[in-house]
């Protein structure tokens, strides 16, 4: 394991590309989808770190996999049961980033959550490979397990159950995270970064960009 020696000495010079405000697209939508094209051929670039607080203000943080995004906002799908789902719909806002380490970008996604139709989850669950919606059966996210056996037995005892056909859980759906901030963060040298920023005006009239300190 390194030091906090070592690890202070690690350091890269960002220099790849820079961000100005006439490079913007209109609206963060336009944007999100030129940069996240620019990222498809990285491993998972619909992965992101979903953040969370309780009522407490407690956050916690995970990542998660992106599986919509349109101009209301960002989908992911979960139990919500989960600590994430009952966070995130408890206190009604959560926080998404996206962090693309090989093109030096990031996107930092704040916003308002909520549950999306059980139509949009019933579509999306029929999508998913039937292994992954018996998991989705079989897993009482955030919840204590005895071992791993645990979850394998339940599983394969819910394979039993269901034919083909695996039906969506009442307690799994989507969140959407409708944003109220879109923030592109492009490393720059000497730590200069480019942030630039789409904020959602109070009365929910329109958008403006604003530039952030790094």
């Amino acid at each position: 394991m390194r030091s906090e020696r070592d690890l202070a000495g690690l350091r890269r010079d960002y220099s790849s590309a820079g961000l100005v405000e006439q490079d913007l697209a209109p609206t963060w939508l336009e944007q999100f989808s030129r940069w996240f094209d620019e990222a498809s051929g990285l491993v998972e670039p619909n992965a992101a770190v979903l953040a969370t607080a309780s009522a407490e203000g407690v956050p916690s943080a995970r990542t998660v996999l992106c599986k919509g995004v349109d101009a209301l906002g960002f989908v992911v799908f979960t139990n919500l049961r989960s600590r994430k789902a009952r966070e995130a719909l408890g206190t009604g806002r959560a926080a998404l980033l996206f962090s693309w380490v090989p093109l030096e970008r990031q996107v930092t996604v704040e916003g308002v959550v909520e549950q999306v139709s059980r139509e949009r989850s019933e579509t999306y669950f029929r999508s998913r490979p039937r292994a992954a919606r018996i998991a989705a059966w079989a897993s009482r996210q955030s919840e204590v397990v005895a071992d791993r056996s645990e979850l394998e037995g339940r599983h394969a005892a819910l394979s039993e159950r269901f034919g083909d056909e695996v039906p969506l859980p009442d307690f799994w759906g989507g969140l959407r995270i409708a944003p109220t901030s879109v923030e592109f963060w492009q490393g720059r040298p000497d730590r200069l970064h480019d942030r630039l920023r789409y904020v959602s005006s109070s009365d929910g009239a329109g958008w403006s960009v604003e530039r952030v300190a790094p």
